[in-house]
């Protein structure tokens, strides 16, 4: 046995090791505990009082049992912590509650038009202030509030770097923190939305994330990480150039991947994607041919961005919910004309993220973060 390894350590590793056996599981009872994890029961049961006592786990019933007493099942409390994820958009702000299994308790939409004003983060910082109290749980379940925005952010999530598209470059995190009583951290929206996306499926490893939104958005994930690259912007291939003379774009240049394949290029004035997609899908030439030459620059884009990084894409963003497998179908059959290594393999795939992706996205990695502290 290594000589570092303290008696401390070895019962901080059984008090973590129990905990995520039980996180892991929906419900396991105590000899269960003891047997897969080869630890004596007195141990077990040493833990588990503490867990208990922590309210971290609670008793969830009991097995059924055709001999003996019935074993009593553990399970943990979900809302043991929480944390808050705030989308801020320019005219709406989405907050909403996960629970330590990431799951959405509680959410809201309030019509907020972004301003670069103290007036506004006092407002929206009261509004967060507000639902947080709607929760009725104590100030130290709170483990922080990750705000999502259409921007790139550091590192570490105190600063924007590159806010073009709310024109709110150069923010500090402390416009928000100086009124709300939490950690607080800015997460770039297309990160936010890969990383719900990594959170509910466990069979990634390397991807392309496209948050196809009002605007377009991409991040890298390597070894089940988003990969920020050294100045925090690897995966924004929505400023790739597809077309030097196309329409300017937000950023200041021209043709943009961002102009051809984010839902604004995709839809008209006033027009909603469900009712893009309810002509689309009844036969209307006109919208088949505009999401035919929607798709087809997709499959140009994507192409390109799969010559370089050769994994799996997924889809996501607004968009997603209305995406068939005919739509991939098609992406694939126009990539291989254009590649020159076709494949048999189907490489992109429909998101499986829930509505509000980006502000679950936002409040997760507090979650992970406790979790790991565990």
């Amino acid at each position: 046995m290594d000589n570092n390894i303290t008696f401390k350590d070895i019962k901080k590793s059984n008090y973590s090791a129990i905990y995520h056996l039980i996180y892991q599981n929906e419900r396991l009872s105590k000899q269960e505990i003891a047997n897969q994890l080869h630890l004596s029961l007195p141990t077990v049961t040493q833990n588990l009082v503490r867990l208990e006592k922590e309210k971290l786990i609670e008793k969830s019933g009991q097995f059924e049992s055709s001999v003996g007493r019935r074993a009593v099942a553990y399970a943990i409390c979900p809302q043991a912590r929480i944390s808050i994820g705030v989308e801020i958009l320019k005219k709406t702000v989405c907050i909403l509650a996960i629970d330590l299994l990431g799951i959405t308790f509680k959410k809201t939409k309030l019509s907020i038009k972004y301003s670069n004003t103290d007036r506004y983060f006092k407002e929206v910082s009261d509004a967060v202030d507000d639902f947080i109290s709607s929760l009725n749980v104590e100030k130290e379940q709170v483990l922080g509030i990750g705000f999502a925005v259409q921007a790139l952010t550091s590192t570490d999530g105190k600063s924007i770097t590159y806010g073009k598209i709310l024109n709110c470059t150069g923010l500090d995190i402390q416009v928000f923190s100086q009124h709300l009583d939490y950690p607080c951290v800015f997460f770039h929206d297309a990160k936010c939305a890969a990383t719900t996306e990594l959170w509910i499926r466990n069979d990634i490893g390397d991807i392309i994330y496209l948050s196809i939104g009002t605007h377009l958005g991409g991040a890298l994930v390597i070894n089940n990480q988003i990969y920020m690259g050294r100045e925090g912007h690897s995966g924004t291939v929505e400023h790739m150039t597809i077309d030097p003379h196309g329409d300017p774009c937000y950023c200041g240049k021209k043709g943009c991947m961002e102009t051809f394949c984010s839902v604004s290029a995709l839809l008209e004035e006033d027009e909603s994607l469900e009712f893009f997609f309810k002509e689309l899908r009844s036969g209307n030439t006109s919208y088949q041919e505009r999401w035919t030459s929607f798709l087809d620059v997709l499959a140009f884009s994507i192409n390109n961005i799969h010559l370089v990084i050769n994994r799996e894409f997924i889809l996501g963003g607004h968009i997603s919910p209305y995406l068939k497998e005919k739509d991939i179908e098609f992406l694939h059959k126009k990539i291989y004309d254009k590649t020159p290594f076709p494949s048999n393999e189907a490489f992109i795939h429909i998101s499986r993220s829930p509505e509000n992706g980006v502000p679950i996205g936002a409040a997760i990695p507090f979650v992970q973060s406790f979790l790991n502290t565990i």
